[in-house]
């Protein structure tokens, strides 16, 4: 370097001109380097220069973009891509103050402390990197720079009032993409400037933002290094955005950055916020305003003195940590990961031995991941590339063109191109390096036509999305009034003059959601007033329709179709529900009432087929006197009553009163009263609508899914149970009719004595031993856990006994056994009554049959888990029912078996079961199930003969050959 060489530090906010101080500078000296730093930018400095000098002597490089004349003198590059030891006279780095940015900040430090023109060299940037400069350059000169226009803050607006000539900044593609859809819809369009977009898509947007075509720009904040626009305000959409690790807020200087973009030249500018970002601090906004800014105090720091003797010592060299105390390492980047990959792949650590070898591995690592998809997917395409050019001393013709060519098709949406140009830049990054292919001419051409095609599909595609001259002409004849026509399709969607404007909801006009202030009001209102003629045609349409197309939701809502088209609202009567017709009303009163006539003849129909048999009951004038009563009073709670709410009036009914109901298909269980067949899904599901609607509840509960016997007992409004079907027990709730079931077992058994669950019991209830124990306690029982050793199956113990032949164990081989022998086939399952063969003799648990093996019946190691039930109303004779219990259904439901009260089963239930107890004798009270102290339709002490004796004076009402008995009974 010349002793006279200059260093200067050109500092000073956005539009002050020092990219266009540093380029006239460059053309005094005959060569010069400038680093820029985006692609984009060094590609609109190269243009400028290019029409100053023309193309001969101007160079262009980049990752993906190399132009190189033969007689180059100025050389227009990214900062990444600065051509070292050239000895250009001048040297230039902009946007110096990166030198702290965690991710590219090494490459800039790296330019500050080594790029030196041999008589000039210029760091362009904000103020704020003054101290470090001065710190790390103690003869740099400083060149403070005032910006030529003002910035002023004007707060928050919505898109709908933005100015034109105005860029409002998005950080993420969906949040610009969705700008853009908007002020598509309000504004007729706007363009989309990106950093990841080509150069050729970045500049045909810009020159449609440019001349006017649109007045609107919508970019990253790309926009903030140095792109020269005319904008007059510039709007924050969000002031947070990732930074590649984490979600974090903008800071001062960066919004600073990209708010100058407003005013430029001479021009003054204002920027503020727009969309879902806050407010900016009153401070923030002076700030920015003043150009006042926290001083840089770190720069981000890289080793450049690499050592390429072997991974290892390459990879600790650039792990190297700082001299100096401003500076810091730099976080892994991409290239050290890829590096620290690759040298972990054997057959890459094979290769890479030796200076040259390391040197190319490096090399291949720094390809940036411009796909993005994933480490491990860049790791392997780096793997290929290196040992195709460690083995062949380039990368292949052939594989290189099936590369190029999966990318080569310009057809899909606005995403899919963008990842194939991510894609195409890979391998023009690729056909840049010299030396890595054979024809590099060939190879630059062929990938930068594809990146040209791709770019100019794009660019097709992001105009067609996002400018639409046609908004903007029919908002236009909105304002003036001007007559239009709507069209709606078989979908529901209105268009009014072609263009998309809200769909039919049934009967109510939905609007656009991405339409608003004053231009989406002026479209409603038209809008409806267009679709007047739709709405007589629907109603008409909606009155002739049949009740399989309306139905009605757990909620209330009534749909027609997908559409919603009223709600039930209380009526006179739970059985009878009024509706509410959901009806815009530029549709008119006729439309109105034309729909809620067709709603209420509907509810109405549905009520009275899915409540038929309780209607009739209403209906019936054959009951009379307590009957009578009793059927209203299952009308009013819709067919389904706890039996302890009734207990008094159930006992007061007799037999001829019960009967009459009966024939009604009223059901007296046990524990509820109810009719079975308002126990399916559908009347189910009316009947707590119905319920709700009743209640005035906000949200009705869902009914239970179909077919289940239990489900679990969550926290639901009192009374919701027992309109759903079911009867909360412990942790779940089991279904009312099973329950009847499960009742009619347990009155077979000795709840004093105790006994343990049978298969039948679990199977009903679907549930395990624990899940049934503790339905069980919700039931009133007390139930004792106890183990046992478990034994061995007789079949497994046959098949273990060796010398045995196997006997016939299942009951398809005793009939066919039965049959080969010529005898009728006979039940499986013995009668209560029968007697066990005499040749087949009673054995012990501890007997062995003859010829079986010592000890073949070993228990097993795992005992057996079983519960013991006993009935807990006795303990609690005289006091106060237990905490929580509900044992009104219990005591007042405990007399009811058919005929409970005498001591009889339900109607249809077979004999008690269990083994012959006369022996004891019968206990008092034993023939009144409902004493006190005693279980739910069973005895207090229960005993058992082997055949009871019939009651001769008495027929079962419940008997289904009830009357004929008694008719032969008369005779008789």
């Amino acid at each position: 370097m010349a002793d006279h060489a200059r260093i200067l530090a050109v500092l000073g906010p956005t539009n002050t001109g020092k990219t266009h101080f540093a380029i006239e500078r460059m053309l005094g000296y005959p060569t010069g380097v400038i680093g820029l730093p985006l692609r984009l930018l060094a590609r609109e400095v190269y243009d400028k220069i290019v029409r100053a000098r023309g193309p001969s002597v101007v160079a262009l490089v980049t990752g993906e973009e190399r132009i190189v004349p033969p007689r180059v003198k100025y050389w227009v590059c990214t900062v990444e891509a600065m051509p070292e030891g050239i000895g250009a006279d001048f040297v230039a780095v902009d946007e110096i103050q990166l030198c702290a940015d965690p991710e590219r900040g090494h490459v800039f430090t790296d330019r500050l402390l080594r790029m030196r023109g041999l008589r000039e060299t210029q760091f362009l940037g904000a103020g704020t990197m003054r101290s470090m400069i001065a710190s790390l350059i103690p003869e740099a000169e400083f060149v403070p720079r005032s910006r030529m226009s003002e910035l002023t803050y004007s707060g928050s607006k919505k898109i709908s009032k933005m100015p034109p000539r105005s860029a409002i900044v998005g950080f993420s593609v969906d949040n610009v993409y969705a700008i853009a859809e908007v002020l598509r819809r309000q504004k007729g369009g706007a363009a989309v400037v990106m950093g990841a977009l080509s150069p050729r898509t970045r500049n045909a947007q810009v020159e449609m933002y440019q001349n006017g075509d649109v007045d609107y720009l919508v970019a990253t904040d790309a926009i903030g290094m140095g792109l020269n626009l005319d904008i007059d305000h510039v709007a924050f959409s969000s002031l947070t955005k990732f930074d590649g690790r984490r979600m974090r807020q903008l800071m001062p200087n960066e919004l600073g950055q990209i708010a100058g973009r407003a005013g430029r030249g001479m021009s003054h500018g204002t920027f503020g916020v727009t969309g879902e970002a806050p407010e900016l601090a009153p401070e923030v906004a002076e700030a920015i305003m003043d150009h006042r800014f926290t001083p840089i105090r770190k720069l981000e720091w890289r080793n450049a003195a690499l050592q390429m003797g072997s991974t290892g010592a390459l990879i600790a060299s650039l792990e190297a940590k700082p001299q100096h105390d401003i500076l810091v390492r730099a976080r892994q980047a991409d290239d050290l990961t890829a590096l620290r990959t690759l040298s972990d792949i054997p057959d890459v650590r094979a290769r890479a031995i030796g200076g040259p070898a390391v040197k190319l591995l490096w090399d291949v690592c720094r390809i940036p991941d411009f796909r993005g998809i994933s480490q491990a997917e860049h790791a392997s395409l780096l793997e290929t590339i290196f040992c195709d050019l460690h083995e062949w001393g380039r990368i292949p013709d052939d594989w290189l063109a099936r590369q190029i060519k999966r990318i080569d098709r310009t057809d899909g949406d606005i995403d899919t191109l963008s990842k194939r140009l991510a894609y195409i830049r890979t391998w023009t990054y690729v056909a840049q390096r010299k030396g890595w292919v054979d024809d590099e001419t060939h190879w630059r051409e062929a990938t930068r036509a594809v990146e040209d095609r791709l770019s100019d599909a794009l660019h097709g595609a992001l105009t067609q999305r996002f400018v639409d001259r046609r908004t903007s002409v029919l908002l236009r004849r909105l304002k003036q009034k001007e007559a239009i026509v709507a069209e709606v399709n078989d979908t529901g969607e209105v268009t009014v003059e072609g263009e998309f404007v809200g769909r039919l909801d049934g009967f109510r006009f939905v609007q656009d959601k991405t339409a608003s202030g004053q231009e989406a009001k002026t479209l409603g209102q038209a809008s409806l007033q267009a679709l007047a003629p739709h709405f007589n045609l629907r109603a008409d349409r909606f009155y002739n329709a049949p009740d399989t197309e309306i139905d009605f939701t757990e909620q209330g809502g009534l749909m027609w179709g997908k559409d919603a088209v009223g709600k039930l609202v209380p009526g006179s009567d739970v059985m009878k529900p009024g509706v509410k017709a959901f009806v815009d009303e530029e549709a008119g009163p006729d439309v109105v009432q034309k729909v809620e006539r067709r709603l209420q003849h509907f509810i109405d129909r549905k009520v009275a087929t899915l409540f038929e048999p309780l209607l009739n009951i209403s209906r019936d004038e054959t009951l009379t006197g307590l009957a009578r009563g009793f059927g209203f009073r299952m009308v009013e709670t819709m067919g389904v009553i706890p039996r302890g709410d009734v207990a008094d009036e159930v006992k007061a009914l007799e037999q001829d009163a019960r009967g009459a109901l009966r024939k009604h298909g009223v059901r007296f269980g046990q524990f509820t009263i109810f009719m079975p067949l308002l126990l399916k899904p559908a009347p189910t599901r009316l009947r707590l609508v119905l319920w709700g609607l009743a209640g005035g509840m906000d949200e009705f509960p869902e009914a239970p899914p179909p077919g289940l016997v239990t489900v679990p007992a969550t926290k639901m409004p009192q009374g919701y149970y027992t309109m759903a079907g079911y009867r909360a027990a412990g942790a779940r709730a089991i279904r009312i009719d099973m329950l009847e079931r499960l009742a009619d077992m347990l009155r077979s058994e000795d709840s004093r004595g105790g006994f343990e669950a049978k298969a039948d019991m679990l199977s009903i209830t679907g549930m395990t031993l624990e899940q049934f124990a503790d339905l069980m306690q919700g039931l009133g029982y007390k139930a004792e856990r106890g183990e046992r050793t478990k034994v061995k199956p007789v079949d497994q113990i046959m098949e273990e006994a060796p010398g045995v032949e196997p006997e016939p164990e299942t009951a398809e081989d005793v009939v066919e056994q039965i049959e080969a022998e010529g005898i009728a086939p006979v039940s499986e399952t013995p009668e209560p009554d029968a007697e066990v063969p005499a040749e087949i003799p009673e054995m012990s648990e501890t007997e062995v049959a003859p010829g079986t093996p010592a000890d073949p019946i070993a228990p097993s190691a795992e005992p057996e888990i079983y519960y013991t039930f006993t009935w807990a109303g006795r303990a609690r004779r005289g006091g106060a029912p237990a905490k929580g219990r509900d044992t009104s259904a219990r005591d007042a439901g405990a007399h009811e078996g058919g005929d409970a009260s005498r001591g009889k089963p339900q109607e249809g239930r077979g004999k008690p079961r269990g083994k012959p107890q006369g022996a004891r004798g019968k206990p008092k009270g034993a023939a009144r199930g409902g004493e006190r102290g005693g279980k739910p339709g069973g005895a207090g002490a229960k005993s058992f003969e082997a055949k009871p004796a019939p009651k001769k004076d008495r027929i079962d009402p419940d008997n289904p050959f009830a009357a004929a008995l008694m008719g032969f009974k008369k005779d008789k």
